[in-house]
């Protein structure tokens, strides 16, 4: 089955790390990718550039409305996400708090709905 691993972070969740524990963190990620797909559950991850290049689109009567940022007030926004294969939903869990991210926000697990 498929799950999403959606990793939130306050905005300046990583702000206070020097450059030495961001390139650390870069390469955890990265690394940890790597692992996921060698052991088979690695389908797809990227992260996301900061909310302030957000755009929000919605279709109210057949007319788009556009605004800046994301809609929800929230203390924590999406920064990325993890696409992964997994057994059942302990396994998604399993990955996902092996996650990098996990130690600097919050990662949710969502399975793929599955249409047919």
């Amino acid at each position: 089955m498929k799950y999403i691993c959606l990793v939130y972070a306050e905005p300046n969740a990583l702000s206070g790390l020097n450059p030495e524990e961001k390139d650390a963190l870069d390469r955890d990620s990265l690394a940890y990718d790597e692992k996921l797909a060698r052991d088979g559950h690695f389908l797809a991850a990227s992260a996301l550039q900061g909310v302030k290049t957000a755009r929000t689109v919605r279709v109210r009567h057949g007319k788009p409305l556009v605004t800046d940022g994301p809609f929800a007030e929230t203390k924590e926004v999406l920064c990325g996400f993890i696409f992964v294969e997994a057994e059942d939903a302990d396994e998604a869990l399993r990955i996902a708090e092996g996650i990098p991210m996990a130690r600097h926000g919050t990662i949710e697990v969502r399975p793929e709905l599955n249409f047919g």
